[in-house]
């Protein structure tokens, strides 16, 4: 249980998360297989083990974890449109008249209708941690989109879910472009060997480094020549490493053998108990990272009157 991706969200006031009230709550919401003639169904499952009995809701020192699952039948646009377009021609040649857009549009819908009971059926789970005392819901993603699936499905199940993304008062390019040049980060963060530079003009080239010296000349007269950091590998302390682009989207996250070696020596032999000091120990390590990292961008960003 290691979070691989970070999207942060700050509560904006403050939220009951009683933990039997949110498991009861997520309950009304379960996930559930595709009807025959459904594209894709959202709702929540046990963040660990599996059966009736297993809970929605895992706390542990304080933080919560939940996970929402999305069952969606795979249609291949190829082969909607190879179907539109032989019954099209089959129409058109029948009947020697033209077929406008308006009834394509309903072949459409009928060939999608009558191949959806015989389409593959893709799961994906999407992971969340909450921090009541924190005021944050950090949900494991990379997608804005993946992580407003999870959090408008919870908004509808507890009633209301007051939170927006959290952002930093220097925008993260320009900390991470001034960390490049000057070859130092701030406290306990250290830059590693990979980078995306852009040009700030709007047909501007993109350049992308990898495994490779950013205090090099190379890199340097890139980012003379008027080119932002956009995308920077990044290690904090010796407890993990990063990558953050300019959305404050932390991807690619690694927490250190350290951390994963203490947290097999806390949770024992047991596949549960292990998941749980998995999951207990990242958190407590990200609350840590986290108020860290936004200092290190120029301090967390509160809109006035929030």
């Amino acid at each position: 249980m290691w979070f691989r991706n970070l999207l942060v969200y700050r509560l904006t006031q403050d939220v009951d998360f009683d933990t039997e009230k949110l498991q009861a709550a997520l309950a009304a919401k379960p996930a559930r297989p595709c009807a025959s003639q459904e594209l894709a169904t959202y709702g929540f499952v046990a963040p660990f083990g599996k059966g009736e009995d297993a809970p929605l809701v895992h706390e542990s020192q304080g933080f919560l974890l939940i996970s929402a699952r999305k069952e969606e039948r795979i249609l291949p646009g190829s082969v909607v449109k190879d179907a539109v377009k032989e019954k099209v021609d089959e129409i058109e040649s029948e009947q020697m008249r033209k077929v406008y857009k308006k009834e394509r549009e309903q072949i459409k819908d009928e060939i999608v209708q009558a191949f959806l009971p015989r389409a593959f059926i893709r799961k994906s789970a999407t992971f969340a941690a909450i921090a009541p005392a924190q005021g944050l819901i950090i949900v494991n993603a990379s997608s804005p989109k993946r992580a407003e699936d999870l959090l408008s499905t919870l908004r509808e199940a507890i009633g209301s879910l007051p939170v927006r993304p959290l952002t930093v008062k220097i925008a993260p390019s320009a900390t991470m472009t001034d960390w490049v040049k000057a070859q130092k980060a701030a406290a306990d963060f250290h830059v590693l060997d990979e980078c995306e530079l852009r040009d700030t003009h709007e047909d501007g080239g993109i350049v992308r480094c990898k495994r490779q010296d950013l205090t090099g000349e190379e890199v340097q007269l890139h980012m003379s020549s008027g080119k932002q950091v956009t995308q920077l590998s990044l290690g904090w302390q010796d407890k993990l490493s990063f990558v953050l682009d300019d959305k404050l989207v932390v991807k690619r996250l690694k927490f250190e053998d350290l951390l994963q070696e203490q947290a097999e020596q806390d949770g024992g032999d047991d596949d549960l108990s292990q998941q749980d000091a998995s999951f207990t120990l990242m958190m407590l390590t990200l609350i840590e990272f986290l108020p860290a990292l936004f200092e290190a961008l120029g301090g967390e960003d509160t809109p006035q009157g929030l």
